[in-house]
């Protein structure tokens, strides 16, 4: 899609901007119900009635006359875990009250702390009045003001305070926050437990960018409190300006919902609620969402976007914690179209891809039990569903049980899995003259079983040796509509089937240590062989959970390399590699491994044909595989390396690679990563991809810092996703701008490049206008 001129670029970002401006000033008009107000409530009564007073100054007076007893020079008061320092203290026995003057800090036993020149208390600290007040909470919010009187024993009343929040004036006096509140009156309720501005002007950089002519807000008391929720802005090419006010409902201790109503400038008015139910052993929430879209015809024909008027989403999460060991929960989510969650970017359900499941697992000391089912929603918007119809819908059960007692002095252990996939739809790509089938219409069982047993010895000089056998079956119902004859293999079409797989094998290990004056280095060689039979109906049965195939470093001494129980590895194969590990006294560490893998005797698995050619071109279809390599270093100076690559058996040739080097500092990090994968035209890949990914951050102030990434495809010659972002963040004040451009060949996202902002004030609230996640920086 077209990203727009420059003169739109221009509009929309003037209406972001006015957009915050608007959002900060219904902030000011109505007030947010998560605001977390200051703890100004420091002058209420909380003392026992057998609290000994401890007072000690430089001089202590007491006219008998007017019956006052004054203290001078560095007066403390203890009195029931209140603290009263002064210059001076003079309690009248004739009104019971206390006046301190000079310098004065009180602090209360929640560690508040009120800062005055003149202060008045009552005997019982129920009532009082202060000159030139400044109260500093325990969370480090700040209200100073010319005066403030405690009445009725429940409310603070500060006439011409100034309220902030200042985490970093804690450890730097000198710092100012960005922003405060001025307010002619500021009244704490101790009844309402509420906090309310009046006449009050927001400002910041210290200019008034907003004013209210009364803000109530909850005080720290109030943890949850019914009301307005700061505005939800956003913008995209095909939805308009979107600004959405959440109401927010305390309806229980236990229950609460909120409220979103949207309005788009072009799709008109969406309404948006979630309702959450907490229990002792768990957490519900039902999600729901809808808009009869007022401009279809600005999305791309053939679309289900534009084809759909009336469309909603309605979702659900759950999760128990049964007791400690068992656990269960669902995530679902069931919407009008395909695309309706993320076209309008609903958090939580915007991804290409939605994973619907329930599940139940435990784990004990020595087993585990895992029972999920799935559903995967493809939001495409292709109106026929197509993807989604083609996608498999399973049901999986995985166990694993570790006998607690060594078995003929080995550790012996079993996986469990039972999985039943079923699907609408064929799914079949051709690339070339290449044919895949990743999933045939109809259902399938499977019942896998396993046992393997190893064990441990280290013979005289240090060569460590593990024997292992393990036995393996597999019971399968077939009920699949066979791919036709474009496929190679001799694929089963009977109702069931059935397999087993036996293994004996043996690693040898021999690590070298190598110690030199500046540091140490580990040479390991390793060897393993695996003897079994060959792999019974290879490329016969269905492959769903064995398709995603990598050869490289860090499976190579793997005894199935196959990623599921789909497939199995058969035949004799003898891996061998090196290991290398090594530290230097200035700090240096690095690692790296060298091998390869060979098919010794029987059927090579990975040349067998398989419904997806999931061995195809995966460097272990010959009998002597291609090579595989890991390296890295890391410094002490910041940098590090990380490097694997696997290589043409024959030429050494480049067929994968991933190179990736990084620095990082207190002010500035930075990583670059390269990606080559040869073609793979039997696995589904005609050309080559090399692919360049960059992420960078400088912190060039003190709170301020700028970030950005980029992902470049080099064969294509074009950024496939770019961004830029911009952070102030003193812990009080957050504020982020990001830039996002992504390259969308689907026409599947109502707008290919998006603008975020975010304003965030401490203890009142945040802003929020788009996304500003930018990727590989989910922490700006």
């Amino acid at each position: 899609m077209a990203a727009g001129n420059r003169g739109q670029k221009s509009l929309i970002a003037t209406a972001l901007f006015a957009g915050v401006a608007l959002s900060v000033l219904a902030l000011m008009a109505a007030p947010p119900a998560w605001a977390q107000a200051p703890d100004i409530n420091t002058l209420a009564s909380n003392i026992p009635a057998d609290a000994k007073l401890i007072l000690s100054a430089n001089e202590l007076v007491y006219n008998q006359d007017t019956q006052q007893v004054t203290a001078r020079g560095a007066v403390q008061i203890n009195y029931g875990g209140y603290q009263l320092v002064a210059r001076q203290v003079v309690y009248d026995q004739k009104t019971g009250q206390l006046h301190a003057a000079g310098d004065i800090e009180f602090v209360e036993p929640t560690g508040n702390r009120v800062y005055a020149q003149e202060l008045t208390l009552s005997d019982d600290f129920a009532n009082g009045f202060a000159n030139a007040l400044r109260v500093e909470t325990t969370d480090l919010t700040k209200i100073a003001a010319t005066s403030g009187e405690r009445v009725n024993g429940e409310e603070l009343i500060l006439n011409r305070g100034v309220y902030t929040a200042c985490t970093p004036c804690a450890t730097d006096p000198t710092h100012r926050s960005l922003w405060q509140i001025k307010a002619e009156r500021v009244i704490q309720n101790g009844r309402t437990h509420t906090v309310r501005l009046e006449h009050a002007r927001f400002e910041m950089f210290g200019k008034p960018i907003a004013y209210f002519p009364a803000l109530e807000v909850p005080d720290h008391t109030v943890k949850r409190k019914t009301g307005v929720l700061f505005p939800r802005i956003r913008y995209a090419q095909k939805l308009g300006l979107g600004v959405g006010v959440p109401y927010y409902i305390a309806i229980a201790p236990d229950m609460d919902a909120t409220l979103t109503p949207t309005a788009y400038t072009k799709q008109g008015f969406m309404l948006e609620g979630e309702f959450r139910k907490a229990f002792h052993n768990g957490m519900v929430t039902l999600r729901a969402a809808g808009i009869d879209q007022l401009s279809p015809g600005v999305f791309s024909s053939g679309t289900s976007d534009r084809e759909v008027t009336g469309r909603g989403m309605v979702a659900s999460t759950g999760a128990f914690k049964i007791n400690p060991r068992w656990a269960f929960g669902w995530e679902v989510m069931a919407q009008s179209d395909n695309n309706f969650a993320r076209t309008y970017d609903l958090s939580g359900y915007n991804n290409r891809t939605v994973r619907n499941q329930v599940f139940l697992n435990g784990l004990g000391r020595r087993n585990y039990f895992d029972l999920r089912a799935f559903y995967f929603d493809i939001q495409d918007a292709d109106p026929e569903d197509k993807n989604e119809r083609q996608q498999a819908i399973p049901q999986t059960l995985d166990y694993e049980y570790f006998a607690p007692e060594p078995i003929a002095g080995g550790q012996l252990s079993a996986t469990v899995n039972v999985t039943n996939v079923n699907r609408d739809l064929l799914d079949k790509t051709k690339v070339g003259d290449s044919v895949r089938f990743p999933g045939l219409e109809g259902g399938t069982s499977r019942l896998t079983s396993e046992l393997e047993w190893r064990r441990q010895f280290v013979v005289p000089g240090g060569l460590v040796v593990t024997p292992l056998l393990a036995a393996r079956g597999d019971a399968l119902r077939l009920n699949m509509t066979p791919p036709g004859p474009q496929y190679d293999g001799n694929f089963d079409t009977n109702d069931s089937a059935s397999r087993y797989m036996l293994t004996a094998g043996l690693e040898a290990r021999y690590p070298f240590l190598i110690s030199t004056d500046n540091g140490s280095h580990v040479l390991e060689p390793v060897a393993q062989v695996f003897a079994r039979p060959n792999e019974q109906h290879a490329g016969g049965l269905p492959n769903e959970d064995a398709q995603s195939f990598v050869f490289d470093a860090t499976n190579l001494f793997e005894r199935d390399k196959f990623s599921g129980f789909d497939r199995i590895e058969g035949g004799t194969r003898a891996n061998v590699g090196l290991r290398y590990t090594g530290t230097l006294d200035s700090g240096y560490t690095f690692r790296g491994l060298f091998g390869q893998s060979y098919q010794l005797a029987g059927k090579n698995s990975f040349a067998s044909p398989d419904l997806v050619n999931a061995g195809a071109n995966s460097g272990l279809q010959y009998d002597s595989s291609d090579y595989v390599s890991m390296a890295g270093v890391v410094t002490p100076t910041g940098w590090d390396l990380a490097y694997s690559a696997r290589l043409d058996r024959k030429d050494l040739t480049l067929s994968r690679a991933d190179t990736r080097v990084g620095f990082e500092n207190d002010r500035f990090q930075a990583a670059m990563t390269y990606t080559r994968i040869a073609a793979q035209p039997l696995y589904g890949s005609r050309s080559d991809h090399d692919e360049l990914q960059t992420i960078a951050a400088l912190k060039f102030r003190d709170y301020w810092t700028v970030f950005g990434s980029l992902t470049y495809d080099i064969n294509r010659s074009n950024l496939a996703r770019s961004g830029i972002g911009l952070t102030y963040d003193d812990r009080d004040t957050l504020f982020s701008i990001v830039y996002e451009n992504t390259r969308d060949t689907g026409q599947t996202i109502a707008n290919d490049w998006t603008i975020g902002v975010r304003l965030s004030f401490r203890t009142l609230g945040d802003i929020n206008i788009g996304d500003t996640t930018l990727d590989g920086f989910d922490d700006y």
